[in-house]
């Protein structure tokens, strides 16, 4: 069954008049952590745009997940390299551009295993800034989160690119967020002392078309709750406020900044208007989603601790810098569960 939500979201992608497509042309691109759900939708983008506007792309997929690679193999044409991100990287062909997608994710992962989380950050991105230079290549976008800002000040009612705020380093749960600010300080030293040509995607929390039915987030576990009909339940009081962006809406964002971003810097790639706290989304949900038709329950378990929750935080990113390039985002909330849904469903 041909998904029809997800050919939607590439054809606003390749269409994009803003981004520069013939910059691609004939050129080989690397996406680590292709088999993720963003560099996996990297990866259909690219063969789309390559297919529409005849640019012949070459894609390189790294990752680690031989089963999901399978159809970037066979239906979108990527040569798959199996390979761990924290292992120096041996690859014979050119490479012009890089997708640098690879991290741990898993908010458990990072209370359970916070050194193979700061490894896979650390080493990995360190593994591919000696790639990119290598390689001689024309841009690169490291994907970065927006974990870095930590607590920000509580006066500001947006945030912008240089209002990082405090990390609590004592705790293994920092491992994901401070590592990140660690790349980032690479990638500038690299671009500083190598003229690696760098940008810098502060992602916020990207889910619609393309997210994966098993994904673990908690908006994912609220449009199963949703789709099932049982009560949207909250492992915590839901105070925190979690900036989100559509699937395709932060792709299309990505695009422009390998295209046309600035070396060295760091971008928002957020949907401001998508900003609210997890219980406001768990009600958004319940109401919106299901049509009334479930609960929001909150059920604090005991092993909260283990869990590796984020720490509460009270922002809205400002994507001011990235709308400069050209980009808007399309999709709120509602539309970014839906459509997810009826992805899930074949479109």
């Amino acid at each position: 069954m041909k998904n029809m939500i997800l050919c939607e979201d590439l054809n606003e992608t390749i269409f994009d008049k803003n981004i520069p497509w013939r910059k691609l042309k004939n050129g080989t691109v690397l996406v680590t952590g292709a088999t993720g759900a963003i560099g996996s939708v990297i990866v259909r983008t690219l063969r789309a745009a390559s297919v529409e506007h005849n640019l012949d792309i070459k894609i390189i997929a790294l990752g680690q997940n031989e089963a999901k690679a399978a159809v970037l193999v066979e239906k979108y044409k990527a040569i798959f390299h199996k390979h761990d991100i924290r292992k120096p990287i041996e690859l014979s062909q050119n490479i012009d551009y890089i997708f640098h997608c690879a991290a741990v994710t898993s908010s458990a992962e990072m209370i359970l295993n916070p050194l193979r989380v700061c490894e896979t950050s650390l080493k990995g991105t360190e593994n591919i800034l000696v790639l990119a230079r290598e390689k001689q290549v024309k841009s690169m976008v490291y994907l970065s989160s927006i974990e870095v800002y930590g607590l920000t000040d509580l006066n500001l009612s947006l945030i912008t690119e240089k209002d990082l705020g405090y990390i609590d380093i004592t705790n293994p749960r920092s491992c994901y967020p401070e590592s990140k600010r660690m790349c980032e300080v690479m990638c500038n030293c690299w671009l500083f002392q190598h003229e690696t040509p760098i940008k810098i995607a502060r992602l916020a929390q990207t889910f619609g078309a393309g997210t994966p039915k098993d994904d673990t987030r908690v908006f994912a576990q609220f449009a199963r709750a949703a789709v099932a009909g049982e009560d949207v339940v909250l492992h915590t009081q839901g105070k925190s406020r979690g900036n989100y962006c559509y699937m395709s809406d932060a792709v299309r964002g990505l695009f422009l900044l390998l295209l046309k971003g600035k070396n060295g810097e760091a971008y928002n790639v957020a949907n401001p208007a998508a900003s609210v706290t997890v219980r406001e989304m768990a009600h958004l949900v319940a109401d919106k989603v299901a049509g009334g038709k479930v609960s929001v329950v909150i059920n604090i378990p005991g092993d909260i601790e283990k869990r590796g929750y984020a720490p509460d935080v009270s922002y809205t990113l400002s994507a001011d810098k990235l709308m400069a390039l050209g980009w808007k985002p399309k999709y709120g909330l509602v539309d970014m569960y839906e459509r997810m849904i009826r992805d899930w469903h074949g479109g």
